[in-house]
């Protein structure tokens, strides 16, 4: 199994982030096919109770690496990569590794 996690840093504007991300970005990766799971995760804050490090995250979880390229070089795919500059105002950190069980 491999994840791919996308990290998100805090927005310029987190309202102008929420309506982007809600109804473009995520209908945009919906049109993904070969992800065997999608989480999103919205922070709400550190363990300390202060700001958490970054404001959003979202993993795609593959049954391989070859599903993973597949996907990800996929039309769609690379449609939603390339959105990020289009809403992402904090930056995004993209990860991507085996998840042990």
């Amino acid at each position: 199994m491999i994840k791919t996690k996308v990290l998100y840093g805090h927005p310029n504007d987190a309202a102008a982030f929420e309506e982007y991300y809600v109804n473009t970005h995520m209908a945009k990766a919906a049109k993904m096919k070969g992800h065997t799971k999608l989480e999103v995760t919205k922070f709400t804050s550190a363990p300390d109770g202060g700001k958490p490090a970054y404001y959003r995250m979202a993993e795609f979880w593959f049954s391989g690496p070859e599903a993973m390229q597949a996907t990800m070089g996929s039309p769609e795919g690379q449609a939603v990569a390339a959105d990020l500059v289009n809403f992402a105002t904090g930056g995004a950190t993209l990860l991507v590794g085996s998840v042990e069980e």
